[in-house]
């Protein structure tokens, strides 16, 4: 296993529905870090490092996203490396 490293972008009806912090808390529940932010085109993207298994459930749980969120679609990627991320925040 070990730690692995995605940008993932999750469209749909996800800014105004309090899917960064609820991405937030469930990131500190699971352990994983990076951060989250919202895009101008109206997406939300994440930056997502941990262990395997726990980015996964994150990756997992994104595909629905908090109450009031229409998650139409999230698109991964793998980044083979990238700087180590000490916690998980919220960009502005």
């Amino acid at each position: 296993m070990g730690v692995v490293t995605f940008s993932a972008v999750i469209k749909g009806r996800v800014q105004g529905v309090s899917f960064r912090s609820s991405m937030l808390g469930k990131a500190i529940e699971l352990g994983v870090r990076g951060w989250v932010r919202n895009n101008e085109d109206g997406s939300v993207e994440a930056l997502i490092q941990g262990e395997e298994p726990d980015v996964w459930k994150l990756l997992d749980w994104a595909g629905g996203g908090p109450p009031g969120a229409q998650v139409s679609g999230v698109v991964l990627t793998r980044l083979e490396s990238h700087q180590p991320q000490t916690d998980f925040t919220i960009h502005r």
